[in-house]
């Protein structure tokens, strides 16, 4: 017999279990906003129009930062707020996206505008107090690939940490990250904390740069625990699983969205002496080196100086290894690839270079792979920091 508690207890459960209708009503939105197109930060111009008036600003822009094919951001605001932009602050790879990776950039001019372009990549990483002179807000708009070693996050902390010192607020325009539908990765260490590597995350972390600039905030990882005025303007019609084709290429060296998927897992190769591609039209969708078993590596390419890779590693050299292009969409890092080429190669003392490590994060990683861990006994090591960092990211996440 039912206590007259039970009829009570067993209602409540019946509210709280949503009807066939609620749920169809659900699917149906879901799927309607998946049909949608996304509407990037840049492109609600009415959202931060108004925080822009009777300012004098400055762009933190690239060749990402576009409002349609036509019209770049920093085109567009110039004309509409004429003579309030004051410079234009650029990351890796210039403010036209034409520069190697890791190549040193001149500050200049832009020829379009008039405007002084900044480099912020090399010696000077973060906007000085004299570069920032007259300027009373700060926009930022570029596109980021959801790893961390790709360095916009960086460039965005120390952008960040200016703004915090000098009073001034930084707007962030918010753009979907291709990478998004996962977190994966070793966790970076704080003894190994530099440019390609800079705060307590998984390599794949899983966030749009707005989210990560609210995380940075959040976390107090700015200098001495500062905190900067902050305004995203958020994406519409998006979440983490929302498929996203990048309009224009992130940076010179990937060119796709084929070759973005793979970098998170082939760009620990850069810390090797095996290629990713570099010098090739295939850049981060194939791998290989001339010290690599060519019985068990068929496919063959020769790195030559291109668009992005001047001096391309083994220029010229016949390099044996694999190609990727019609691998399946990867949801996890794939470590497969860079233990088959150690065990592959023939002189393992030089397969690592120091560079690994700081890509890595950890000396771990590189230490699991000489002593001969499976993948799956090296992903068992991230899974608790993994677990640890989706309960900080879960407090800073704008999108499901």
């Amino acid at each position: 017999m039912l206590s007259c508690g039970s009829g009570k207890k067993n209602q409540e459960t019946r509210d709280k279990i949503p009807d066939k209708k609620e749920n169809r009503n659900k699917r149906t939105e879901t799927k309607e906003n998946a049909q949608k197109a996304i509407v990037v930060g840049a492109n609600q111009f009415e959202k931060y129009a108004p925080l822009l008036k009777g300012k004098s600003m400055a762009i933190v822009a690239n060749q990402t930062s576009m409002l349609n094919k036509n019209t770049h951001l920093v085109d567009y605001l110039n004309k509409q707020f004429p003579n309030k932009v004051q410079r234009v602050f650029a990351p890796e790879h210039g403010f036209r996206g034409k520069a190697d990776a890791g190549e040193h950039l001149k500050n200049g001019i832009d020829t379009k505008t008039g405007l002084a372009i900044i480099s912020l990549y090399g010696k000077n990483k973060k906007p000085s107090k004299k570069q920032l002179q007259n300027v009373d807000i700060i926009l930022f708009d570029i596109q980021d690939v959801g790893v961390r070693f790709y360095t916009y996050i960086s460039t965005l902390h120390y952008v960040m940490e200016a703004c915090a010192e000098s009073n001034i607020k930084l707007i962030v325009l918010d753009r979907p990250n291709p990478n998004a539908h996962y977190v994966d990765g070793p966790m970076l260490e704080k003894e190994h904390k530099s440019f390609v590597g800079m705060h307590p995350v998984p390599l794949v972390y899983g966030m749009t740069i707005g989210e990560y600039a609210k995380m940075i905030n959040g976390e107090k990882w700015l200098k001495n625990g500062m905190q900067c005025d902050l305004k995203i303007i958020p994406l519409q019609n998006y979440t983490h699983q929302t498929e996203y084709i990048l309009p224009i290429k992130p940076s010179p060296n990937l060119p796709n969205t084929k070759s973005i998927n793979l970098y998170p897992s082939l760009a620990f190769f850069e810390g090797t002496n095996v290629s990713c591609g570099r010098g090739t039209e295939m850049q981060f969708q194939i791998y290989g080196s001339p010290y690599l078993d060519k019985r068990y590596n068929k496919f063959e390419f020769t790195p030559q100086p291109n668009f992005g890779a001047k001096q391309p590693k083994h220029n010229g050299k016949i390099c044996y290894g694999q190609d990727l292009k019609n691998q399946e969409k990867l949801n996890r890092l794939n470590l497969e690839w860079l233990i088959e080429a150690y065990v592959s190669t023939k002189d393992k003392s030089k397969f690592f270079n120091p560079f690994f490590t700081k890509l890595a994060g950890t000396t771990k990683l590189q230490e699991q792979i000489e002593l001969t861990y499976t993948y799956r006994e090296i992903r068992k090591n991230w899974f608790r920091d993994i677990e640890k960092f989706k309960k900080v990211r879960s407090k800073y996440l704008m999108y499901e």
